[in-house]
Order: C-alpha cells, then structure tokens, then sequence
C-alpha cells in the first residue's frame, strides 16, 4: 500500500483522524503531534455517539 500523505510504501497503515487517508505510521506519528489533534478525534468520537459510523473528519491541516 502506498500512504496517502507521504507516497512512501508501507505494509502497515491506519485512518487519519484529519480526514479519510490512509496514512503510513510515521504520518500517524506526526499527526498525533498536531496541536489539533485531540479536537479530530473528539470530533469523530462525537460523530460516531450519533450514529455517523462514517465520519469523514474535520478536515487535514495545511501543515501536516
């Protein structure tokens, strides 16, 4: 699979809390970093309390 963020090849990914990319884990590791981080994942914590099993994210922030 190639990340969706950094075009590296990887043969572990994840979802990004930002949006729907699939991301390699060192991208997973910078996001995790962002100052907005947290509100990404409360967000989709919120979405899925009601019922949005397909949340599509607050968005990725230019810097990342």
């Amino acid at each position: 699979m190639t990340c969706t963020r950094c075009q590296r090849e990887t043969m572990t990914h994840t979802m990004s809390m930002f949006n729907t990319d699939l991301i390699c884990i060192p991208c997973k590791d910078k996001e995790k970093a962002h100052p907005e981080y947290d509100n990404a994942v409360e967000a989709e914590r919120n979405a899925v309390i009601q019922g949005d099993y397909n949340f599509k994210g607050i968005g990725k922030p230019d810097n990342l």
